[in-house]
């Protein structure tokens, strides 16, 4: 296990000190469950993924996920840091990937050191998010129900982690977010929720296909997650299930910015299945 290679890149970005770092084990073959734990823990980055090739069926692998502190079932922006580093490694492609949320086909392009990847989500669903739940979760944000804009009714969105969604009234709101992690976390663990997706659309046009972003992800032991690519395919579930867009269209997601780490998130609206499109760099 001391001579696994862990490769560090930022996901959703092409500047280091931007998108969200992720690291990526390219051949995890021979490691146990509790090496993989571990490796994790050392990287310390919100998720580690670790690959495992199926060698009857060309470019098709098993990836499985790691926090510092647990196993989960997907993460996108991992998924598209491991998707730079198989373009890299060989070339443009279509690779198959096995998470335990289901099959998740990643598309690469390679334009010279340009490397695009776009991965096709889980199947997303969209659920009601009970009212006196959102009073619970506005209050643990310290906000009230005027943070709210209100031609959007809060839900949970789902695409292989839960991710409760709310639309703010304003990007001020929205820079604002202060909370107490513990409350947060407590809550949020209760309901087996990854992250909160907190947006705003720019310039207040739910039309204009551009929108910011906030995540914060106590419940796995960060405050503010830059870039979340689940959270950004549940959030096209939102869309497409509340009428805001509709299959084929394009939306932009800007996170991290107001955590210092800008990152742009490609989010395509699907039936089910979001794509989701990024880059990803090198962390020195």
């Amino acid at each position: 296990m001391a001579d696994t290679a862990v490769l560090r890149l930022t996901a959703f970005s092409d500047d280091p000190e931007g998108g969200n770092p992720a690291g990526v084990v390219l051949d995890a073959s021979e490691l146990s469950t509790e090496q993989m734990q571990s490796i994790a823990a050392d990287v310390g980055y919100s998720e580690t993924a670790f690959l495992i090739p199926h060698t009857d069926v060309e470019n098709s692998y098993q990836i499985r996920y790691f926090t510092p502190a647990a196993e989960v079932a997907f993460c996108g922006h991992a998924t598209i840091a491991s998707g730079v580093v198989l373009g890299r490694e060989y070339g443009d492609g279509v690779y198959e990937l096995s998470t335990q949320a289901g099959p998740v086909e990643v598309d690469v392009t390679v334009a010279g050191e340009n490397v695009v990847a776009t991965l096709t989500s889980p199947p997303t669903t969209l659920a009601p998010l009970d009212p006196d739940l959102v009073y619970d979760l506005l209050d643990a944000l310290d906000w009230d129900e005027t943070a709210l804009d209100s031609r959007f009714t809060p839900a949970v969105g789902f695409s292989g982690n839960h991710h409760p969604i709310l639309v703010l009234d304003s990007r001020e709101t929205l820079a604002s977010m202060d909370y107490d992690f513990d409350v947060l976390a407590e809550l949020m663990k209760e309901h087996h929720w990854t992250t909160i997706q907190l947006v705003y659309p720019e310039e207040g046009d739910p039309h204009g296909r551009r929108w910011h972003s906030r995540n914060p992800a106590p419940s796995v032991g960060i405050y503010e997650d830059p870039a979340t690519g689940s959270a950004a395919a549940a959030l096209g579930a939102y869309f497409r299930e509340t009428g805001v867009y509709g299959v084929g269209d394009h939306v932009t997601i800007f996170q991290g910015d107001d955590m210092g780490r800008p990152s742009s998130i490609m989010l395509t609206i699907g039936g089910s299945r979001m794509k989701i499109s990024g880059t990803a760099t090198d962390i020195f």
